[in-house]
């Protein structure tokens, strides 16, 4: 059988760029798998879903609220927030930084998980255009089994209140 130029040409081109790209695929890291229960409705969930994306996360979306996962995996309801996570065995709730979940899934804590309570301005999903730049200080905590918690890393805000 003989070969065109044309078909030697593609044929080298096409091992180089296998030879080239599989090394990169090999080295490159798989996105870290997180499961996510929110509101269908809530804007500010899917800007910490984004958030998350674009930190190499492969996040699954369950727009069924979270209320029911949170009691099922234990988070007293006082650490709440309007979305709750899962990833690498831990549970993640609220606005909790992605640098965050990587240091939890590097330490591998004894631990339920991590919790931001509430929605503080300035967290990941609510630091959009409309608080104007606007960063309230909040606590990413440390949940324990036993329901616990401790800080595990503090955010200083920009944003002092009024008197």
């Amino acid at each position: 059988m003989t070969h065109t130029p044309t078909a030697s040409t593609r044929r080298a081109w096409l091992t180089m760029l296998a030879a080239t790209a599989l090394p990169m695929a090999a080295g490159a890291a798989a996105p870290t798998p997180v499961e996510v229960w929110k509101d269908p409705n809530c804007g500010c969930c899917q800007d910490w879903v984004d958030h998350m994306q674009a930190n190499g996360f492969a996040v699954k979306v369950h727009d069924t609220g979270n209320n029911a996962v949170r009691a099922r995996l234990g988070l007293p309801q006082k650490l709440g927030s309007c979305h709750t996570a899962l990833v690498g065995g831990y549970l993640v709730e609220g606005h909790v930084p992605a640098s965050d979940v990587r240091a939890l899934l590097q330490q591998k804590p004894d631990a339920l998980g991590l919790a931001v309570p509430g929605m503080p301005i300035g967290s990941p999903g609510m630091d959009g255009p409309a608080y104007g730049g606007r960063k309230d200080s909040y606590a990413v905590l440390l949940v324990a089994r036993n329901g616990s918690t401790r800080v595990f890393k503090n955010y200083p805000g920009n944003h002092k209140a009024s008197t």
